[in-house]
C-alpha cells in the first residue's frame, strides 16, 4: 500500500457549513408551507434521507439569510448527534437548508467526494469517530474533531474506480427502493379508493354512523375486532450485540428502514415478540411509524406488534398506515413524551367493510407486497456484497 496515504478530513476539506444553531425564529422568520426543504439529522440515514413527512421548509427569504454558503452537489452530509455518525452524499443540484445537528463537508477538487463519503462509511473511519465523540447518554461531535479523523486515499484514478464499484451497487439498491414505493403508493390508493372514498359503491345506499356515512351492509367495529396487539418489552441492556447471538432485535423508530427494520441488533433474553408478516408500530416519541416484521423478531418498549387474526395482513398494514393522522394525538401525551398503550390500541374505532371485501382487496396488496419483499431481499444482498467489498477495496486488498 505504498501508493496509499493517511491524511485528515481536514487536509482534504475545502468547506464545512455548519449552521447547527441557527433556526427560523433566530433569524426573524418561521417555518413555511412550501419552498426550501430544511433537512435536520432525524432525516439523514446513512445512504438515504428519511422521515421525510417531517422535514420543513422555508420560504426565499428565509433560504438566503440562513445559507450564506450555500450545500452543492457532491457536498458529504454527516450527523453531529441525534443519531451520531450518518452520512449522505448530496448527488443533487436541489438547494436546501442545514438544520439541526448537521455538517455539510466540501472536500478539495483533487480529492474524488463520492470515494471520501464511502471511506465516512467505513468502520475504521466510524470506529475514530466513535472515539472522538463526548457525551453520555447522547455521542455528539464537535467540528474540530471531526476534521481529525483519518482517511486513507489512493491515488485519485483509483478513488473514482472504488467509489464507480460501490455507487453502481447503490443505484440498483436506490431503484429497488423506489419500485417499492411505487408500489406501496398504488396499494395505498386503493385502499383509499374502496375503504375511505368508498368510491366503488357511491351509487348505494348510506347509513350514519359514528364514524360518519358509511355504506349500508359495513359496520363499526376497533382494531382489537381483527388483529392482535402485543406491546413490545426491552430485554435487558447487557443482552444486546451486533453479531448475531440469540433473536434479531427491534427497540423502536430508529431501527426503521423503507417498510423493513433496517438495523440488525441481537439480544439473547427475548422478552416480547413480533410475529412475520405483523405490523409493526411506534409507540413512543413518537406514536404512529409504520413497518412490517419479515421474520419473527424481539421488540422493545417503544414498538407494539399488530397482526391480523384471520391472515389479512396487508390489509391491516394499509389500514393501519390509513389511520397515521388518528395516532397524532397520543404524541402531545405523557409526561415526558407521546405514547399509546394497548387499551388504546385496541380500542381504535374503524370502519368494518364485509369480509369478502377486505378478502379482496387483501389478495390485490398481497401481490404488491410480495413483490416489495423480493425487492427488500435482493436489496439486502446487495447491501451485504457492498458492505462486503467496502473493507477489502479500502484497504487496498481487492485492486481495480
Amino acid at each position: 500500500m505504498s501508493e496509499w496515504k493517511e491524511v485528515t478530513l481536514n487536509d482534504i476539506t475545502q468547506l464545512v457549513i455548519d449552521y447547527r444553531g441557527k433556526t427560523p425564529l433566530k433569524l426573524g422568520g418561521n417555518w413555511s408551507d412550501h419552498g426550501y426543504r430544511a433537512l435536520s439529522a432525524k432525516n439523514v440515514k446513512t445512504g438515504i434521507i428519511v422521515a421525510e413527512e417531517s422535514i420543513r421548509y422555508v420560504d426565499e427569504d428565509l433560504y438566503k439569510k440562513w445559507m450564506k454558503d450555500e450545500v452543492q452537489r457532491g457536498d458529504i452530509l454527516i450527523t453531529s448527534e441525534a443519531p451520531f455518525g450518518e452520512v449522505f452524499y448530496w448527488n443533487s443540484d436541489e438547494k436546501i437548508v442545514l438544520s439541526q445537528r448537521l455538517f455539510d463537508v466540501r472536500v478539495k477538487r483533487d480529492v474524488c467526494a463520492q470515494y471520501v463519503y464511502y471511506y465516512m462509511t467505513s468502520y475504521p473511519f466510524q470506529a475514530e469517530l466513535r472515539s472522538r465523540a463526548s457525551g453520555t447518554t447522547v455521542l455528539g461531535l464537535k467540528q474540530p474533531e471531526l476534521l481529525k479523523a483519518k482517511v486513507v486515499l489512493p491515488d485519485y484514478e483509483t478513488q473514482q474506480k472504488i467509489a464507480a464499484q460501490l455507487s453502481e451497487i447503490d443505484d440498483k439498491i436506490a431503484i429497488n427502493r423506489r419500485i417499492c414505493e411505487n408500489l406501496e403508493a398504488q396499494a395505498q390508493a386503493l385502499f383509499k379508493h374502496w375503504f375511505i372514498d368508498f368510491a366503488p359503491f357511491k351509487d348505494g345506499k348510506f347509513v350514519d354512523s359514528e364514524l360518519g356515512m358509511i355504506p349500508e351492509g359495513w359496520r363499526v367495529g376497533t382494531l382489537g375486532d381483527i388483529a392482535d396487539v402485543v406491546m413490545g418489552q426491552s430485554p435487558s441492556g447487557s443482552s444486546y450485540n451486533e453479531n448475531g447471538e440469540g433473536t434479531i432485535f427491534y427497540q423502536g423508530r430508529t431501527e426503521f428502514g423503507f417498510r423493513f427494520p433496517g438495523i440488525r441488533l441481537y439480544t439473547t433474553e427475548p422478552k416480547r415478540f413480533a410475529e412475520p408478516l405483523s405490523t409493526l408500530l411506534s409507540v413512543r416519541a413518537p406514536v404512529g411509524d409504520i413497518n412490517v416484521a419479515t421474520e419473527r423478531c424481539c421488540i422493545g418498549r417503544g414498538l407494539a406488534s399488530i397482526k391480523s387474526n384471520c391472515s389479512l395482513h396487508s390489509y391491516i398494514y394499509y389500514l393501519l398506515l390509513s389511520l397515521k393522522r388518528r395516532f397524532e394525538v397520543f404524541n402531545g401525551e405523557g409526561t415526558v413524551f407521546g405514547s399509546i398503550n394497548k387499551d388504546n390500541l385496541n380500542g381504535l374505532s374503524i370502519v368494518m367493510p364485509p369480509i369478502s371485501l377486505t378478502n379482496e382487496f387483501d389478495e390485490i396488496a398481497k401481490a404488491m407486497d410480495n413483490k416489495i419483499l423480493e425487492a427488500h431481499q435482493e436489496n439486502l444482498c446487495l447491501s451485504a456484497l457492498r458492505d462486503a467489498l467496502l473493507p477489502k477495496l479500502m484497504s487496498g486488498q481487492i485492486k481495480l
